[in-house]
């Protein structure tokens, strides 16, 4: 049974008469959990106010499908007020470590204790305020975490295949360099004379041309490739169809190969075809060179805007156009649109740049947009046309003003009237913390200054932000 001397050991309790102290112990029921029993579980409604006697319970939280250790109560503690005040779910799961004994005061009787003192009124609100803030401020590292991870994870996704064809090109250039010396060689051994071996090089610049800027379309390329298979087999080159994408690509016409081919066409040696050999093998390092370029620049493209999205190496306050972060922000985001979400921009590019935190807008465009890329993967549209999510930006009075709608089903008015609460989400357990929207509530309005606004019908859920234009 619960004692008197045993709740006088908590500072709370000090604060209340012996009588009511008694009325606590004679009203409170007695439980006991063994190691790795549940109190209760995330999600779980409000049962009362505990009083933890002895033992070891653990607090954990579902982030991104993890299951994450927040904290504990270690011996005599308490705890359940929150919940009991605010009639929410409860926020996390406890789990008992070793053998707890613990008693649990109704919600009723733990309201008619808290409005019976005023002085243990003050100090558990205290409490109270403490413990939020602290949850809340564990909560919110977990969520820039999340953000951050998803981030990674689009980006890693993204290197991968520019990143893959980077190597597959300085793989395969080697061997066709080496192979390029050798034919040179071979070919200057036999002094051939310098206005043929000017036309050579004149063809091959011309195709080197014609890859660095195509300009043909797909049909002509492959008529082109036909008529240059079917003369590479009437000349008997082996292996003709490996010549004939680079040849087709370089802009070489069958009859420039008949003009350039004529005095090699009975030699025995190697050099019968090897110029067609060389001029394929040119063509194809040239290929391989612009995919290279290509992954290489699509990388430090990502890099950037890595970079530039965490404002690295700049002050945590600077001049910022926002339509860089948020273009940095869907870049990122790219592999997530991949499947069927359409951006579309309707940016008024004349507008001024804004003091700000850079990496905390970032933020903030990071949270809108992945909310609603998150309704529309899971809702679709609302009336069945493509999900679409459109990002404006414009000027209103002092006021840079940025939108970002989304074409899903809309937000239920029950939820658009608790949406920005802390720790309300309508995410499934585990996929959303409640926080996000109060971090981008936080961040426009107390370190901007600005505000948030939030218009839903059927078809079109519209997030505005409010950001004042300083004198910069």
């Amino acid at each position: 049974m619960l004692c008197a001397d045993t709740l006088l050991q908590l500072e709370l309790f000090q604060t209340l008469p012996i009588e009511r102290i008694k009325w606590i112990c004679d009203r409170v029921q007695p439980m006991h959990l063994k190691a790795g029993d549940i109190l209760f579980r995330e999600g779980d409604r409000p049962d009362g106010f505990y009083i933890q006697v002895n033992g070891i319970t653990n607090i954990s939280r579902m982030s991104q499908g993890v299951d994450m250790p927040i904290g504990r109560h270690d011996g005599l503690s308490f705890f359940g007020e929150i919940q009991v005040l605010s009639d929410d779910n409860v926020p996390v799961t406890l789990e008992a470590v070793n053998e707890v004994h613990l008693y649990r005061l109704s919600g009723e009787d733990f309201i008619d204790v808290l409005h019976s003192c005023r002085e243990f009124e003050k100090l558990m609100f205290r409490i109270v305020q403490k413990r939020l803030r602290g949850l809340e401020s564990f909560i919110q590292t977990r969520e820039k975490m999340a953000a951050l991870g998803t981030l990674s994870a689009g980006l890693a996704h993204e290197l991968n295949n520019p990143a893959a064809a980077l190597v597959r090109s300085l793989k395969d250039l080697q061997p066709a360099m080496l192979e390029l010396q050798r034919m040179n060689l071979i070919y200057g051994q036999r002094q051939v004379d310098d206005a043929h071996t000017a036309e050579w090089l004149k063809i091959r610049d011309l195709g080197f041309e014609a890859i660095t800027h195509p300009s043909i379309n797909s049909l002509a390329l492959s008529d082109r490739e036909d008529r240059l298979l079917e003369w590479l087999e009437d000349y008997g080159v082996q292996e003709a169809w490996k010549l004939v994408e680079p040849l087709a690509l370089g802009g070489v016409e069958p009859e420039i190969l008949s003009s350039m081919m004529e005095r090699w066409r009975n030699d025995s040696t190697e050099l019968r075809d090897m110029g067609l050999r060389w001029l394929a093998l040119s063509f194809d390092v040239m290929a391989m060179i612009g995919n290279g370029l290509n992954g290489a620049e699509r990388i430090s493209t990502l890099v950037q805007s890595m970079k530039s999205y965490s404002y690295m190496d700049r002050g945590a306050q600077q001049k910022v156009d926002i339509h860089e972060g948020i273009e940095d922000t869907l870049r990122l985001f790219s592999f997530k649109l991949k499947h069927g979400i359409t951006i579309k921009r309707d940016y008024d590019r004349n507008l001024p740049q804004i003091l700000a935190f850079g990496s905390e807008l970032n933020q903030v465009w990071t949270n809108l947009i992945d909310n609603a890329i998150y309704e529309l993967e899971n809702t679709g549209s609302f009336d069945g046309s493509p999900a679409t999510i459109t990002i404006r930006t414009c000027h209103r009075e002092k006021c840079l003003v940025v939108e970002i709608i989304d074409n899903g089903h809309g937000i239920d008015p029950e939820v658009k009237n608790r949406i920005l609460e802390p720790f309300f989400t309508t995410k499934p357990m585990g996929k959303g913390s409640g926080l996000g929207l109060d971090v981008v509530r936080r961040i426009i309005e107390n370190r901007h200054h600005g505000s948030l606004a939030i218009e839903s019908v059927a078809g079109k859920t519209c997030f505005i932000v409010f950001l004042p234009i300083q004198d910069v």
